[in-house]
């Protein structure tokens, strides 16, 4: 049963975009989000939320417009708890492996699909009772992990 007590930030300058991933968090439960489409209005909603939020959802390319590195900002930043970048070929992210803290998922994926979406929730949410991977699945349709028979995660793009 999904926490509905979550706190989910989307951030997308196309609609269709935001929309797309605000129906599958509401298809699997979630329903306490906040879509936004300009990067200073993200900025503002986490430097000034009197509690972090839970879960961001951005596109990369929100930071390349205003030259900020979404990936440095939002791994240091208390008021994020966890974040999903997507769309970041262009940023030039490496793989680094899996760590016991994630806080970070980075995906190359022009929008992240329902698989994805459900993956990550289901990683996150502590209330959500998720089962390891088995060896050799993958995380996301764009086979951008790869899951060693031990169950650790091999290859991800994950901070």
């Amino acid at each position: 049963m999904p926490n509905k007590t979550l706190r989910i930030l989307i951030a997308d300058e196309q609609h269709f975009h935001r929309m797309k991933i605000e129906r599958v968090l509401n298809q699997l439960g979630y329903y306490r989000i906040a879509p936004m489409y300009r990067l200073i209005e993200v900025l503002n909603v986490v430097e000034y939320g009197s509690e972090p939020m839970d879960l961001l959802i951005i596109n990369a390319s929100l930071g390349l417009h205003d030259r900020l590195d979404i990936v440095a900002f939002c791994m240091d930043n208390p008021q994020i708890r966890h974040v999903l970048v997507y769309d970041t070929e262009l940023l030039g992210v490496p793989s680094i492996p899996l760590g016991l803290q994630r806080k970070m998922y980075i995906s190359s994926l022009p929008l992240p699909d329902q698989e994805t979406i459900s993956r990550l929730m289901g990683a996150i949410d502590t209330g959500r009772r998720s089962k390891t991977p088995a060896a050799g699945k993958f995380l996301s349709s764009s086979n951008e992990e790869e899951i060693a028979p031990d169950g650790i995660r091999l290859n991800a793009v994950v901070r």
